[in-house]
């Protein structure tokens, strides 16, 4: 605390080191203090954690450590498992604590993290960190991981490529190099012969259901899917990322077919039912459908993956439309994901003439949400008043956003990101915009030193046409289709346990794929926790004429039967959803979805089209 800083002398910390922990601390380490002392407490936590975490290196005994100074909210923790095997490193400092289980190279790694920001010479900490993270195979998480210590340590005021790697050092992707983690399969005219060769190589704990069967059915899709002269090319290739991957109920073998002019994305999705072998489900070569699985919409995959950079630069090129920010996001590597979205988000401010205005749409009661129209994102901040109707606070609103994060969000709620302390160029915003946001989020967003705007804290998501709007400029089919998708979205997210809340139509969103998205979250609770009701007969005729309700309304109760007065100001509009959705109006149906629940059924939601026959 500021009383340590201010006096090293009498903080005794060579007493400390020796009742406490029992580690000599040298003339030298006290000099690292000295020189600390004046640039604050987390630069002396900085000198006390590189000593203890050089001393530990260098000895490696097995034993348990902690150096604590009074209460005093600074604390060095290290725990070792078994002779010459550290794990486990804590490292926290004043009130908050860094929990990071790292290996026994990544001491080292952590060492010069620490060390890099000693008020001292620091090239070799530096040439050190950097020969660490080449001997990596995932050095681009490597710079993540150690973004995010040097933010913890220093919050977001000392953001510069001069001590973080705001711009990655790692090279670029190789789009036509071939990656080792693939297995590759010719059928040369026998494609029968070649996907039996896949599910031999492929082979898990339990039998297939019927492989002959589903063989016969993927040989069908494929020679339906392909061209005929494709089929019979004898240089044709199926290449396949050589490790499953999961989500749901479902696993997934990911990869391409390719000739040498052509190529199309495979995938070929496994299910096991209870009580049933594995079942090859379908065969997808469809780009916007494969698109579709790996969505920001969808949870994320799990994977073993050896080489981070390699998968991504394949999916990529299956995928191209795809940023490689959503990709590292979809098979689990969100906070990396979060780095190349910023590293985008910088390079397109720096390269265009973008500036930010405010998204299009029906304000919103509780968020303010600005977009740049050049850039695929929403950005949106909560502000600091809430309209009337609204019975949340600030806090609540912080939790259901976070909750959509450990959800399944079976492609029907848009992902998010959430980002402290973003800083931008006064001049990359549009004058009302930044007017509108200062007058409803003033303790949001702030001016500083007069040419920069500090937004405190945000969320980012994937910008899509709200759907009120969408409907204003669709044609008769596009409304169907529209309205169809809807009413979709609602029972799906209510099969997951997810009641949206507010089911207004300008808090859905259309994606480019024609999928109506759930966006808005402040009101989302988990389904079983709404009491669904009918509306009771008035007792009088005077009741339906009354301003207020004659029948009790608690704060969990919904009245499905009130839904289309709510949902559609255009009669046809309500009169349509009435035909597609009508059981959404009926209670009944919504405490039957909650009854299944309780149950422990898990309804399935498929991320692709599945025909009749693959439906049982």
């Amino acid at each position: 605390n500021d009383a340590l800083v201010e006096d090293t002398e009498t903080a005794g910390w060579s007493i400390i080191a020796a009742e406490h922990i029992a580690i000599p601390v040298p003339s030298s380490m006290l000099k690292y203090i000295e020189y600390s002392k004046d640039n604050g407490r987390r630069c002396v936590a900085c000198a006390i954690a590189e000593y203890l975490t050089n001393y530990l290196n260098e000895n490696m005994v097995p034993c348990a450590l902690t150096a604590s100074i009074d209460s005093r909210s600074l604390i060095v923790s290290d725990a070792l498992k078994g002779i010459g095997e550290l794990e486990g490193y804590n490292f926290a400092y004043t009130t908050n604590i860094l929990g990071y289980g790292i290996s026994k190279s990544r001491v080292v790694f952590t060492r010069a993290v620490l060390s890099a920001q000693m008020p001292r010479p620091i090239d070799d900490d530096f040439q050190l960190r950097g020969t660490l993270i080449d001997l990596r195979n995932d050095d681009e998480l490597a710079e993540t991981w150690y973004n995010s210590i040097f933010c913890g340590l220093f919050s977001h005021d000392k953001i510069s490529d001069g001590c973080m790697f705001i711009h990655t050092t790692r090279p670029s992707l190789r789009p036509h190099e071939r990656t080792p983690q693939t297995r590759s399969y010719q059928p040369r005219g026998d494609l029968n012969q070649a996907l039996r060769q896949i599910f031999t190589d492929y082979s898990y704990s339990a039998p297939f259901e019927d492989l002959e069967r589903d063989l016969a059915k993927l040989e069908h899709q494929l020679r339906a899917n392909l061209p005929d002269w494709v089929c019979k090319d004898q240089a044709l290739t199926i290449e396949l990322f050589s490790s499953t991957l999961y989500r749901n109920k479902g696993a997934y073998l990911v990869g391409r077919i390719f000739t040498p002019d052509e190529q199309w994305p495979l995938v070929l999705p496994l299910l096991h039912r209870e009580g049933k072998g594995i079942q090859i489900d379908t065969l997808i070569t469809d780009e916007a459908e494969v698109s579709i699985i790996f969505s920001f919409t969808r949870s994320y995959f799990m994977v073993r993956v050896d080489i981070p950079a390699e998968f991504i630069g394949f999916l990529k090129r299956i995928l191209p439309g795809k940023h490689i920010a959503e990709l590292y996001t979809s098979i689990g590597f969100y906070k990396h994901g979060k780095s190349e979205f910023y590293r985008s988000l910088i390079n397109h401010l720096a390269s265009t003439d973008d500036k930010f205005v405010m998204a299009p749409g029906v304000r919103g009661m509780v968020m303010s949400v600005f977009t740049l129209p050049g850039f695929n994102t929403v950005f949106k901040i909560i502000k600091d008043r809430f309209s009337p109707s609204k019975t949340i606070d600030h806090a609540t609103v912080i939790d259901r956003y976070r909750l959509v994060k450990s959800v399944d969000r079976v492609g029907r709620m848009a992902d998010t990101q959430e980002f402290s302390d973003f800083r931008f160029p006064l001049a990359k915003f549009d004058p009302e915009c930044l007017a509108e946001l200062l007058e409803v989020a003033p303790s949001t967003v702030q001016i500083e030193n007069g040419d920069t705007v500090l937004i405190r804290h945000c969320w980012t998501e994937r910008r899509m046409i709200p759907l009120n709007i969408y409907l204003e400029h669709a044609n008769e089919v596009q409304v169907r289709e529209a309205l169809e998708d809807y009413g979709l979205a609602i029972k799906q997210l209510a099969a997951a346990n997810i009641f949206p809340g507010d089911m207004l139509l300008k808090n859905f969103g259309v994606t480019r794929h024609g999928r109506v998205v759930f966006y808005d979250y402040d009101e989302i609770s988990y389904l079983t926790e709404v009491n669904f009701r009918r509306i009771p007969p008035p007792r009088y005729p005077e009741d339906e004429m009354a301003s207020e309700p004659w029948y009790s309304v608690g704060p969990n109760d919904v009245f499905p039967e009130e839904f289309p007065r709510f949902l559609f100001g255009d009669i046809g509009q309500r009169r349509l959803f009435n035909q597609l959705h009508g059981d959404l109006y009926d209670a009944d149906y919504w405490k039957g979805l909650q009854e299944a629940i309780r149950a422990g059924k898990v309804i399935d939601v498929f991320p692709y089209r599945r025909k009749a026959d693959q439906i049982v």
